[in-house]
């Protein structure tokens, strides 16, 4: 279809991706009569410029007609202006030279290139439409009009004239005439599910999702009663059943939905991680999730008693029966064997695919992957390769994910012209992963190509004859090198850890953090994801140690030395302060065991004894986990030793109260003295 709408021109050209894009611009003459098109290179307003009127066009069913079939054109008038348009003609004309390839294709939607000349198939009179309004006019061709056209993709414009209309772009669009060609095309939907904290989605994330116009919903009513195979991360049910019987109600109904439609099924990896950056990093096995088991309740899994009958007791200190995460993960009626990874894979990567998953694995890749123009299945040393249109696949996912139909139909008309294009028996088309697209968008997408062929189950194509083909890929490290740097980041998270009464409520999230980073879905933002969640496994490296003490000064023999143990981590800890002074003059406890409260300063009391002698030094003070791994940094305190001190403030104290005594006897002796003199002289 045509150009864009007012209002839509910057969101169609984004979603496009530049395969549809500014209309051939038209001049007319005050008289009303049609001129030539203007050049493709010739600058036109877009709605952004003027707000004014613009044309769209849709033909046939999606743009498919069949040969030697009549042919109804719609052009739309969409008038952004603030006047309304007065009545004119549309006129509807096709170039009968077919577009040679997706290139040609492309400079026809784009700049309104074409090789041949344009006919017009019919014209109708279009009436005012008012301010901010939009009208639609029909013209229909017979097929004697269109004349004998073969299979092909045939540019299509319309142009609008009048007398008291000028400088309103045309538009442009494509005619799929079809043939006697059986093409066979699958269709591949991932559906994944990203939680804000990057775990597991929580109870009121499902609720939002799996709600009657919830995303994950719409993933399936707009994939329910298709061919489409779905591509599931399997961490969306695990996120389901983690809950037990907490989980809301429309999760669970929504699981047990995706396990009983008849559409072909597989998981991703978990979080959609990608296999080839993996591979790439030589990894001896795929990741997988950790244990679950910090997400799990036991409270959620203690069966409630039936109707009458008498409460179960109290779970023992073992608990219930929890899932294993085989059962979290698992997604019944999922094919097995079939890996979607990121297109740049090599030969290399490829068999270690089938080391990992232990069979002779299926692998989805991009066409631009793979220099093959042979179908859908190929194969490469041996190896199975299903090959997904790249461009008809980009298209067609940006049409399933556009809300507006006018937008939508124009897009899915680009991706069918494209499938038709490609010059092979079997196609697959593999959406790109979007979490936001409507039902009706992905329904409609899905069933629009039906219009130029047979939707075939993913089985049935990877059972069909594959071809042979080659790998077009680099062998680029990047990703591979950050990979192994999150996973030294985790390693030594996993030595931080042991600080804790469960490490794995810790590295458990970490793990599904990095598989959620590899994730083909996410591969965009892959850099910046890695830079941030380094700085972040820094911060929490650092989130238990000694706080910087202050300077202290010891006039004691013996006392407790204060020093503050920092804990910004949700959970307590268990080390063990160390305590090193720079010499002999002091001596002091050099392990205090220490349970530090969550979230808090705790403060700890380390025994000291001062020796004989005075002075200035350092006790330097340090932090180990109950395995010996150190925390955090060490902090050094500065203490001031005046051991002698309390034996001279005592031998001092002594003095002063033997002068008192003495005083107070001499004060006595003559008080009495003068007691006797005066009654003597009495």
């Amino acid at each position: 279809m045509i150009s864009p709408r007012t209002g839509r021109r910057a969101r169609a050209n984004r979603g496009i991706r530049g395969v549809l894009a500014s209309a051939l611009a038209v001049g007319l003459v005050a008289s009303g009569q049609l001129l030539a098109p203007a050049s493709a290179s010739a600058e036109t307003q877009t709605p952004e410029d003027t707000g004014t009127v613009e044309l769209s066009l849709t033909a046939g069913i999606h743009g498919v007609v069949a040969p030697d079939a009549p042919v109804t054109a719609t052009v739309t008038i969409d008038n952004g202006s603030d006047a309304a348009l007065a009545a004119g003609r549309v006129t509807v004309e096709i170039n009968k030279t077919p577009l040679a390839d997706a290139a040609s294709l492309t400079a026809w939607l784009n700049g309104g290139d074409a090789d041949g000349t344009f006919t017009s198939i019919g014209s109708e009179e279009s009436g005012d439409v008012a301010a901010s309004e939009s009208a639609s006019t029909s013209i229909s061709a017979t097929s004697a009009v269109l004349g004998d056209l073969t299979e092909g993709v045939y540019p299509l414009r319309a142009l609008i004239s009048g007398p008291k209309i000028s400088g309103i772009a045309g538009a442009t669009s494509v005619l799929v005439v079809t043939g006697d060609t059986d093409l066979q095309l699958t269709v591949v939907v991932p559906i994944t599910a990203t939680p804000a904290d990057g775990g597991l989605l929580s109870a009121d994330e499902l609720t939002a999702l799996t709600a009657p116009d919830g995303a994950l919903t719409a993933q399936l009513d707009g994939a329910a009663g298709t061919s489409a195979a779905l591509a599931v991360d399997p961490l969306i049910p695990a996120a389901i059943r983690a809950l037990g019987t907490a989980a809301p109600a429309d999760a669970t109904a929504w699981l047990a939905r995706l396990e009983s439609l008849s559409n072909q099924r597989f998981a991703l990896q978990p979080g959609d991680a990608d296999a080839t950056v993996q591979a790439r990093a030589e990894l001896p096995e795929l990741l997988s999730t950790l244990p679950l088991t910090p997400y799990l309740d036991p409270a959620d899994f203690t069966a409630p008693p039936a109707d009458g009958e008498t409460p179960a007791p109290t779970p023992t200190a073992s608990g219930p029966e929890l899932p294993s995460d085989a059962e979290l993960t698992a997604l019944g009626g999922a094919e097995s064997g079939v890996l979607w990874p990121l297109g740049d894979v090599r030969t290399a990567d490829l068999a270690a695919f089938d080391d990992y998953l232990g069979t002779d694995v299926t692998t989805i890749l991009p066409s631009t992957s793979v220099a093959s123009e042979s179908g859908a299945l190929v194969e490469v040393d041996d190896h199975r390769i299903l090959v997904s249109d790249a461009d008809a696949s980009a298209v067609l996912s940006e049409a399933a994910a556009t809300a507006d139909e006018s937008d939508r139909e124009r897009t899915i008309t680009s991706g069918i012209a494209r499938l038709s294009l490609v010059p092979q028996a079997s196609l697959l088309v593999g959406l790109d992963r979007d979490e936001t697209r409507t039902a009706d968008a992905l329904r409609e997408t899905i069933l629009a190509l039906s219009s130029i062929a047979d939707l075939t189950p993913l089985s049935e194509a990877r059972a069909s004859d594959p071809a042979s083909a080659t790998i077009v890929s680099d062998d680029s490290r990047d990703r591979a090198d950050a990979l192994e740097n999150l996973l030294a980041d985790e390693a030594r998270l996993t030595s931080f850890a042991t600080i804790l009464d469960d490490p794995l409520v810790l590295l458990s999230p970490e793990r599904i953090e990095i598989l959620r980073l590899i994730g083909v879905g996410t591969a965009d933002q892959f850099v910046p994801g890695t830079a941030t969640h380094r700085t972040e496994t820094t911060a929490t490296l650092n989130a238990v140690g000694v706080q910087p003490p202050s300077p202290v000064q010891l006039f004691t023999a013996a006392a407790p030395l204060p020093v503050w143990v920092h804990n910004d981590l949700p959970w307590p800890v268990n080390v063990t302060l160390t305590s090193r002074p720079s010499d002999a003059r002091l001596d002091i406890e050099p392990r205090t065991e220490v349970v530090a409260q969550p979230a808090s300063n705790t403060r700890v009391k380390v025994p000291v004894s001062a020796r004989v002698g005075s002075g200035v030094l350092d006790v330097r003070f340090g932090l180990v986990s109950p395995t010996g791994v150190h925390i955090g940094t060490d902090q050094t305190a500065t203490v001031t030793v005046r051991a002698e001190w309390e034996g001279i403030g005592l031998g001092i104290l002594g003095g002063v109260i033997g002068l008192l005594l003495v005083l107070g006897i001499i004060r006595t002796v003559v008080r009495r003295r003068k007691d006797k003199a005066a009654d003597s002289d009495a």
